[in-house]
């Protein structure tokens, strides 16, 4: 890869750059790695592939994060067991797989609905999840076993739930995991216009990855869930709920007093496509969503 090149390019787009490292050949020249990384301007890296939890890898979750903490680069663990505290210590500390996440879609039919709506109240206690979000090619339970490859994978989850997760999933860096034509209505480069773009894709850029306020509204483990998270005076609200379809009313009383200007992203006709729908609300109201059978919806409620 000619890394002068992406820099270059992603600076020219005001975009930081991270990078994607096997765990063991970091070992073996970390100090060197990363006063480079520092010097090329890397914002952070995503080393993979550590799978174990023994004392030598314990050893290295922190010979690794404090190193990087010393060259000014974020840290991503993927491949990694699940979190045991080390947001609580290294401020450079963004996330951690842990998880059995959207990648497993490739081969295997294990991440339904009902596993996704459990995370919260099991895995995301621990800390943050990077469960990769953003799978646009939708299959129904039914469909799915005949679809399931590992190239331009399905997941058997809807629009509306893949938007959901960027609410309900806890993860200060995100990700957009699909491949970039996944994204669009038409073939071609990026940039495209917004009429070019899926349904869902401008709720994504949008949506924030770090919080000020959260509270979990409605949910039983396993069954659904709905979580409110605030960021200055703006309001996000992911819902998402197992196999069964299910409507729910969803009181806004934490909101503070005022017009709020909503907008609501769920399920469409189809799995893949939603219903957008904006109104004016108050925290006297109720938000009634309806949710398709491994489906979801996504609300941004922003103060008038």
């Amino acid at each position: 890869m000619d890394m002068p090149a992406i820099l270059r390019y992603a600076k020219n787009k005001h975009v930081g750059v991270w990078v994607w490292l096997q765990w063991k050949q970091l070992d073996w020249q970390m100090e060197e790695a990363l006063s480079t990384y520092e010097q090329w301007g890397i914002k952070g890296i995503k080393v993979d592939f550590m799978d174990r939890s023994d004392q030598e890898m314990v050893d290295y979750y922190h010979k690794l994060l404090g190193a990087a903490a010393k060259h000014h680069i974020m840290v991503d663990l993927h491949g990694a067991y699940p979190p045991n505290g080390l947001v609580r210590t290294y401020p450079n500390f963004m996330t951690q797989e842990g998880v059995m996440g959207a990648e497993y879609n490739k081969w295997s039919g294990r991440i339904t609905a009902t596993h996704n709506v459990t995370l919260p109240f099991t895995r995301m206690i621990l800390g943050p999840i990077d469960y990769t979000p953003g799978g646009f090619r939708h299959a129904t339970p039914a469909d799915f076993p005949n679809l399931r490859r590992n190239t331009l994978p399905y997941v058997q989850t809807t629009r509306g739930q893949a938007l959901a997760m960027y609410v309900v999933f806890d993860s200060p860096l995100q990700m957009l995991a699909d491949s970039p034509i996944t994204y669009a209505k038409t073939q071609g480069p990026w940039p495209k216009p917004k009429s070019e773009w899926e349904d869902g894709l401008d709720f994504i850029q949008a949506v924030p990855t770090t919080w000020d306020e959260t509270h979990i509204l409605q949910g039983d483990i396993g069954e659904y869930i709905v979580s409110a998270r605030r960021k200055g005076s703006d309001w996000y609200v992911g819902a998402m709920t197992n196999e069964s379809g299910r409507t729910l009313s969803i009181p806004l009383s934490f909101l503070n007093k005022g017009k709020y200007r909503v907008n609501i992203w769920q399920d469409g006709k189809t799995i893949s496509t939603l219903n957008k729908t904006e109104s004016v609300q108050t925290n006297a109201d109720s938000l009634t969503l309806t949710l398709a059978p491994s489906g979801g919806a996504a609300v941004v409620l922003k103060k008038q």
